[in-house]
């Protein structure tokens, strides 16, 4: 009961990386690298501004920002200094392990061990130590995609949406799709950054390395959800994220009940994303084949 607890909390807590990513990946239709080195630094962030003994809401936002920082030097790189989103994307990533290095004092690892979190607060202190996660995480969830559903609704919202359906139309129509990029590449790192305080705190560390693989995880949780539920209209795409995250964490669950290693997640990651991104290959292979033997049977 509480390893499933636990998944579920953790599946809340990851989900954050998902609506951070659904962002760019979806709307704006191009994956962002930028995030394997923005989740490190929102953990980095938080957990030096919670050393340094500041309020860890105040420091979790502190990474939001940081991670904001980010997306906005991508934004720039790409619009304004035209280089391709995934080599811009490649850079930001790399620069930021140095300033993850920098803003954690030159350390690779930074503990939390002793200092209070977003996890110690009085309400989740009362709960089961597997309970804080679900109850944070589902309150975190809750307000992000609100918020997210409520500014895609928005005209600022309905610029960005028609800036990844068609950039030329939304031009015609006054838009500047430069500053929508820019925007969504803030707002979907400070996102991840935000997400990767919370879960630093929760792990109750800061890794300079604890990025890799990142943008696999928050694409599993997009294409799990979206598989998993089928044709959804767009705010329930962002529900459906949430949930798909919460369906990855059982799937790595069950995988290490089957004797897996926890060094062997990232590899099993992959294999399952790969897996529900070619199932609607699997699915036409297999119409094809139905209408094929029903064309036969006809001529029979």
């Amino acid at each position: 009961m509480s390893l499933m607890v636990s998944a579920i909390g953790q599946g809340l807590l990851w989900a954050v990386l998902g609506v951070g990513l659904f962002l760019t990946f979806r709307i704006l239709d191009f994956a962002d690298m930028t995030v394997e080195g923005t989740f490190p630094l929102g953990a980095a962030t938080a957990v030096a501004a919670i050393s340094n003994g500041m309020n860890p809401i105040l420091a979790t936002l502190l990474a939001f920002i940081a991670g904001a920082a980010a997306g906005l030097i991508t934004g720039l790189l790409y619009t304004k200094g035209h280089i391709p989103i995934l080599l811009a994307g490649i850079l930001v990533m790399t620069a930021c392990y140095s300033v993850n290095l920098r803003v954690m004092s030159g350390r690779s690892n930074v503990s939390l061990l002793g200092k209070e979190t977003l996890f110690k607060s009085h309400f989740l202190a009362s709960l089961p130590h597997y309970f804080d996660s679900v109850v944070l995480g589902a309150g975190v969830m809750i307000i992000v995609t609100t918020l997210v559903i409520y500014f895609l609704q928005t005209e600022l919202g309905q610029g960005f949406i028609a800036t990844g359906d068609n950039q030329t139309m939304a031009r015609s129509l006054g838009i500047n799709t430069d500053n929508m990029k820019i925007m969504g590449l803030m707002v979907s790192n400070g996102l991840i950054a935000f997400g990767g305080a919370l879960v630093a705190q929760n792990n109750g560390y800061a890794d300079v390395n604890m990025g890799i693989g990142i943008i696999v995880i928050a694409l599993a949780s997009i294409i799990i959800g979206e598989v998993a539920f089928g044709d959804l209209t767009l705010n329930q795409r962002l529900v459906a994220v949430t949930l798909g995250s919460i369906l990855y964490r059982f799937v790595l669950l069950i995988v290490l009940k089957l004797g897996f290693n926890a060094t062997d997640l990232n590899l099993v990651s992959s294999v399952v994303l790969a897996l529900c991104m070619m199932l609607p290959v699997f699915k036409n292979v297999l119409n094809f084949k139905h209408i094929l033997k029903r064309g036969l049977d006809t001529n029979d």
